[in-house]
């Protein structure tokens, strides 16, 4: 007699609510998603709700699938030998397979100070908190945010917006990803709503105190509030549970999204490392590479092989404020071209971007196997071959 196969997922992020849905496909498949959080949280919106322009969660009764069961706490330890999850709350959970989808939070900042006096986006619970601290503090006093990529940028355009005094300090440049034109445009975009800004290496920060930042430059720059939004880590609990992992931290897989250790152990999202060579974090990789996994894990109950992950990126896009934003266009091969949408129209996309991201995954719940997105077929082998040394070495 036949028995259902059991699937936990570990993770109710973008990754692993795509995954859970998608594993619905088959009948006699059991799904359990295990997430600290009873609310699913559209980390692109995050920003927003620093400024309170969203709430950014969504019920997860409108993302995950029917007869998915989510079970509200966090994974404490994995034991591939005997294949249980045990739960921080206490108790464990079997597994037949699992999808190892943990995402990625704010990395802890090694610059003296920025633990004690910095605040940070990366998580719900973080931006809440900086939300109220803004609350609490008044409209004229001066905010720094630390961090020139697309998190750093929205947020100090969204809090601009909304009348504060901010400072963006790059540390680098502003908008690395975007083309040289795009960034032009984006410091357009910042110097109209007023935010100072800061780029070149000589702005690194060297210290943050109470009341300021100071810079590698010897610049001290006044701040009541400072954000902090350089660098992401990943939770560590591959490693906590002995299975291989990048220097990040990232479970190592093949490109089937296969751990090295355990072909049972999948993962997906901004927590996986594909042959050591992980994807750019992003929502949109992490929705991609979840519906992956699932049919990695599907094709191996089947008693198919599994196929190796192609993905491309097609765009990103940034927001600034409520009226405008860049959409860069790029490469399959994820490097900027010289085409980008801008102004209202660069917001509207953005916007589209952001609510696809979430439409997505309910498509999928309705439907499952129904998400698909852009393949490549050509770049990623050529990395691979050219990080091997072997210009004819196999890809899959």
């Amino acid at each position: 007699m036949s028995r259902n196969t059991d699937v936990v997922v570990i993770g109710g992020g973008y990754a692993g609510v795509m995954a859970a849905n998608r594993l619905t496909r088959r009948d006699d498949v059991t799904v359990t998603v295990v997430n600290p959080r009873p609310v699913f949280v559209p980390r692109l919106r995050l920003h927003q709700l620093v400024a309170g322009t969203h709430d950014a969660v969504v019920d997860y009764e409108t993302v995950l699938a029917e007869g998915v069961r989510l079970v509200v706490d966090s994974a404490a330890r994995i034991d591939a030998a005997a294949r249980t999850v045990t739960l921080a709350g206490g108790g464990e959970l079997g597994y037949d397979y699992l999808v190892y989808a943990v995402g990625s939070g704010a990395s802890g900042p090694r610059v003296p100070g920025a633990a004690e006096f910095a605040h940070q986006v990366a998580t719900l619970e973080a931006a809440r908190r900086l939300r109220s601290v803004l609350d609490d503090t008044p409209v004229t006093a001066r905010v720094t945010v630390v961090g020139g990529g697309p998190t750093g940028i929205e947020t100090a355009a969204e809090l601009a917006e909304r009348g504060r005094a901010v400072t963006l300090v790059c540390g680098g440049a502003l908008g690395p990803y975007l083309h040289p034109r795009a960034r032009r445009t984006a410091r357009t975009y910042l110097a109209r709503l007023g935010v100072d800004v800061l780029e070149g290496p000589d702005t690194a920060v060297t210290a943050v105190t109470r009341e300021a930042v100071e810079l590698r430059d010897g610049r001290t720059v006044p701040s009541r509030v400072t954000v902090w939004t350089v660098g992401f880590g990943v939770p560590d609990l591959a490693h906590r549970s002995g299975l291989r992992t990048d220097a990040a931290g990232r479970l190592l897989t093949d490109e089937t999204l296969t751990s090295v250790d355990d072909e049972r152990v999948v993962a997906a999202g901004d927590s996986s490392a594909p042959s050591d060579l992980p994807f750019r974090m992003s929502a949109y990789a992490a929705g991609c590479l979840g519906a992956h996994a699932a049919d990695t894990v599907l094709k191996r109950i089947a008693g198919e092989r599994p196929s190796p992950v192609d993905l491309s990126f097609p765009a990103m896009c940034i927001s600034f404020g409520r009226g405008a934003g860049i959409f860069q266009l790029g490469r399959k091969d994820d490097t900027a071209t010289r085409l980008y949408f801008s102004g209202p129209v660069g917001r509207k996309l953005k916007e589209i971007s952001c609510e696809a991201s979430v439409k997505h995954l309910v498509t999928e719940a309705r439907k499952p196997g129904a998400h698909s997105w852009p393949k490549d077929g050509k770049h990623r082998p050529a990395q691979l071959r050219a990080r091997s040394g072997d210009a004819a070495a196999p890809v899959a």
